[in-house]
């Protein structure tokens, strides 16, 4: 214990003279055990030398072959790259969605979570036609829910001979119907089986928890898949492509469909709002309004309050820098929006470039109704002075409340079916 206490008082990056309090009894301690008082005394003064230098040093050399690594397997192997990143979380810095985001745009291919090609990691599957190129399948990893153990099960269960139903699949695999759902509402078995959510979820509510052993000793002599149950031909009314997005992000935290901002990027530019990416690449000095999902928040304890935000759209992220004075006037903004318009100035010092933040205004209501949503639509227009008495696109209390149509049990207070973005906040 008191050595861990030593090596903590080394590993502070700077002198804070935390060593120097063991100086007695370490000398002591050496003397007693047969060195000489010099030898002590020139090992002590070793430690502290360390501590107030060396300790960072070694760290810099450390990060300096991370960093120097990391960018060359990023550079030449981006499928690994991606795979191994997402295999190794939680940690680091950036989200899934992100490191996918970024691993689409440099030219690597993404595949979905599938019921018969996915494994517990992601993995790496050769592209038809280039040996050297390979996609990432993504792994069962990110379903939520979804044990690692029922996992195993399915892959072990399918090594002879793919699945071919959802009632194959829970025969063979052994698992629970739970465990189905939680694929489902992934959209896992929509790759091999082409079932969308809908379909996979009606199919599942059919199962039992165990199979009856008739229909097993008949399939097994047979060596052919038999039904339980014979269900009547249904035609499901199928997810709007914004509902899939929302239930992308809420089963694996991401997406490999449209961005949920491409959809309301026809009313954001009637807004005058610019993409992310027009942002970024903006000249230096410039005043402009972008919106995007928060990602991560930052404080560190060296900026002296100022916070940093992350923000993405459909064309990439893109860095806001907010000034102590602004967080704490529009703190509940801040901290609380999933989605955010920032007016603000850019400032760009060579490849840097932020937006510095001189008004926000939280746009989450715009994700509320992204589940009715199908290509483009049409957003509510907000009132002529929005910015003066409420956020960009809130309704006018002058206007005529319409009526409320019913949808299946839904309940729009509850939010259920809005898009939830789980970023990333470090202090």
């Amino acid at each position: 214990g008191e050595a861990d206490q030593l090596r903590k008082s080394m590993a502070t990056f700077k002198f804070t003279g935390g060593v120097s309090k063991f100086k007695d009894k370490l000398i002591s301690g050496m003397v007693k055990n047969g060195y000489s008082p010099e030898f002590a005394e020139k090992t002590f003064s070793q430690l502290e030398g360390f501590g107030s230098y060396g300790f960072p040093e070694s760290h810099a050399a450390s990060f300096a072959l991370i960093a120097y690594a990391s960018s060359y397997v990023k550079c030449h192997y981006a499928d690994a790259f991606c795979a191994a990143l997402i295999n190794s979380q939680p940690m680091g810095f950036y989200a899934v969605a992100q490191i996918v985001g970024d691993a689409r745009n440099h030219g690597v291919e993404i595949r979905p979570v599938c019921i018969n090609r996915s494994r517990w990691d992601c993995t790496l599957e050769q592209v038809k036609g280039d040996e050297r190129r390979h996609a990432v399948r993504l792994g069962m990893r990110l379903v939520r829910g979804l044990a690692a153990v029922d996992a195993a099960r399915i892959v072990a269960a399918r090594a002879d001979q793919p699945f071919d139903s959802v009632d194959d699949m829970w025969r063979r695999a052994s698992v629970p119907a739970a465990s189905l759902v939680e694929l489902a509402e992934a959209d896992a078995f929509l790759p091999s089986l082409d079932l969308q959510r809908r379909d996979a979820l009606w199919a599942i509510k059919a199962l039992r928890d165990e199979p009856l052993p008739l229909f097993v000793a008949a399939a097994e002599r047979e060596m052919k898949t038999i039904a339980e149950q014979q269900e009547p031909d249904v035609e499901l009314r199928q997810m709007t492509d914004g509902h899939n997005v929302i239930q992308d992000y809420s089963h694996t935290g991401l997406t490999l469909r449209e961005h949920p901002i491409a959809f309301l990027r026809k009313d954001l530019t009637a807004r005058s709002i610019v993409t992310c990416g027009e942002a970024m690449s903006a000249r230096d000095g410039r005043w402009l309004m972008t919106a995007g999902l928060v990602l991560v928040r930052q404080m560190p304890g060296s900026a002296k309050g100022v916070m940093f935000l992350t923000i993405e759209d459909e064309t990439g992220p893109a860095n806001v820098v907010v000034w102590p004075k602004l967080f704490e006037r529009r703190r509940r903004v801040v901290l609380g929006s999933s989605m955010m318009a920032i007016n603000g100035r850019i400032q760009r010092e060579g490849e840097v470039v932020h937006l510095i933040a001189q008004q926000l205004f939280d746009l989450s209501g715009d994700l509320s109704a992204l589940a009715d949503r199908d290509g483009e639509y049409k957003l509510p227009t907000g009132r002529g002075d929005e910015f003066a008495h409420g956020s960009p696109g809130s309704p006018d209390s002058r206007d005529r409340v319409p009526a409320v149509k019913p949808r299946d049990i839904f309940v729009p207070d509850l939010h259920i079916d809005t898009l939830k973005v789980k970023s990333r906040n470090f202090h």
